[in-house]
């Protein structure tokens, strides 16, 4: 791959993929020409709601074509129906950006020929597992994969048929390894990708997921897309790594707490990245984010709609003044155990810990005293139950619970002397809010509020009105 100093590696996100046409005047081409429109890398998700049908529903949990496919039994190919219903949406997709009928044929027939491909795939493999040597529980995550590389592989496709379209000489990358017999590791798959490419003059448009060896899947699951974006910007040596969402990376979700509320952060780090990510509320997965910071390249994330805005910018310069950043929340379960013997006896903790990690719970935070543990969990609450269920029985004489909570959390590069403690505990008990559980480490990054689940959304409200400083008083922005 010829490269240049200045390239940039860019990744757009499902929702903002959805709207791939309105990209074509803000991002891929809008006032740029000639030489101007490369030099770019640009890495895409699946349009919205494509994986959701392909996996499972990421907020609900509701089964799509993987979870149909690993329950079903020989007499139930609810999960056929599932894939063609993938198919159809998909074309619902690009039909909706697409306008040449030519483009719309090639893209018909992509779809085609990757349903009907992955449908015989997992024929076989269903035929396969019915003899006794094979066990379909040995391939899930082979499954899980054919399965996600899909999404990314049409809309990469569609991007560049309208960008050609459109004068732009993009190449589509497909990193996904569809019939593909070699074995790649995540570097040789992108480099082999990328090989023959000049960046000066064409324009890739690459995969989220990335066919490899490691599996992404196994180890970052639906994050695989932002762990290639970064390994590809790394490998191709970046001038900076981008990030391109429908909305801009503000104090509060504009939803919630209104627009005109909401303050641009414009600067922060990627300390405050890592705790956006436990909230839920990510920017970048933790480990695409480590890439980046090993290899020294900052990254921006930026309105996909708003191109002459630049965005926030992360690296790792420290706060040159104390401010809270953000304020978000999560939905948690707190998972209590109390014991009375537990006082002075070493070990609850970490058989706890394999209980979790067994039952793939997602820890937000954590509190503990003399004969409780509790353990504040992102995860559904069938999962949660069946470890209330294991601990019950580790533990007899243990009392266990379970209550639906929330978890606000006050989030800022430097939030020493702001007492934000005092005030959003004063805020909260002004607007009624009973908090359950305060959570605060010691590096002045991060505060949480346990609070009732019906009062989460309340709470982030009053938080963010009593400690962020509003638009009109803001402190001059911090240079990029």
């Amino acid at each position: 791959m010829t490269q240049t100093k200045s390239h940039t590696v860019e990744k757009i996100g499902g929702t903002s993929m959805s709207r791939t046409a309105e990209l074509l005047d803000s991002l891929f081409i809008g006032d740029l020409s000639g030489d101007a429109l490369y030099n770019r890398i640009f890495v895409v998700s699946a349009y919205g709601g494509i994986t959701n049908l392909l996996l499972e529903d990421k907020k609900t949990g509701e089964p799509g074509v993987y979870g149909l496919f690993v329950n079903a039994d020989d007499n139930d190919h609810g999960w056929m129906s599932a894939l063609s219903r993938v198919g159809q949406a998909m074309q619902k997709a690009h039909s909706d950006i697409l306008k040449h009928k030519a483009d719309l044929q090639a893209a018909d027939d992509f779809v085609r020929d990757r349903i009907d491909g992955a449908r015989n795939c997992l024929i076989d493999l269903h035929r396969l597992c019915s003899y006794g040597h094979f066990r379909l529980g040995q391939h899930m995550n082979i499954i899980r994969e054919l399965l996600s590389g899909l999404g990314e592989a049409h809309s990469a496709f569609v991007t560049a048929q309208l960008l050609n379209r459109h004068g732009v000489a993009a190449r589509f990358v497909d990193l996904s390894g569809w019939r593909d017999e070699g074995e790649y590791s995540l570097e040789d798959r992108i480099v082999d990708g990328l090989r023959d490419i000049d960046l000066k003059s064409e324009l890739p448009i690459v995969t989220g997921y990335a066919q490899c060896v490691e599996g992404l899947m196994k180890e970052f699951d639906r994050g695989y897309s932002e762990v290639t974006f970064s390994k590809i910007a790394s490998l191709t040596g970046a001038g900076e790594a981008i990030i391109h969402k429908e909305f801009h990376l503000s104090s509060a979700d504009p939803n919630l707490v209104g627009e005109d509320a909401v303050v641009k952060l414009g600067h922060t780090n990627y300390d405050v990245a890592d705790q956006l990510s436990n909230m839920g509320m990510e920017a970048i997965h933790p480990s695409a984010a480590k890439m980046l910071r090993q290899a020294n390249i900052p990254l921006r994330v930026t309105n996909a709609f708003e191109p002459q805005d630049p965005g926030t910018l992360i690296d790792d310069r420290p706060a040159e003044y104390a401010r809270v950043e953000m304020v978000t929340g999560v939905q948690v379960h707190a998972l209590e155990l109390f014991e009375q013997d537990m006082v002075g006896v070493k070990g609850y903790d970490s058989a706890i810990l394999d209980v979790l990690k067994r039952h793939n719970l997602r820890i937000v935070s954590k509190s503990t005293n003399a004969n409780t543990i509790t353990h504040y969990v992102d995860a559904p609450l069938k999962a949660v139950r069946s470890a209330e269920s294991d601990l019950t029985q580790l533990y007899p004489g243990s009392r266990v619970s379970v209550r639906p909570m929330g978890i606000s959390a006050v989030i800022g590069r430097e939030l020493a002397g702001l007492k934000v403690t005092l005030k959003g505990l004063s805020a909260l008990d002004e607007h009624g809010i009973d908090v359950l559980g305060l959570l605060q480490g010691s590096r002045s990054v991060d505060v949480q509020f346990a609070v009732h689940r019906d009062d989460l959304d309340s709470s982030i409200k009053a938080l963010h009105e009593a400690l962020v400083t509003p638009k009109s008083e803001a402190e001059p922005k911090l240079v990029a």
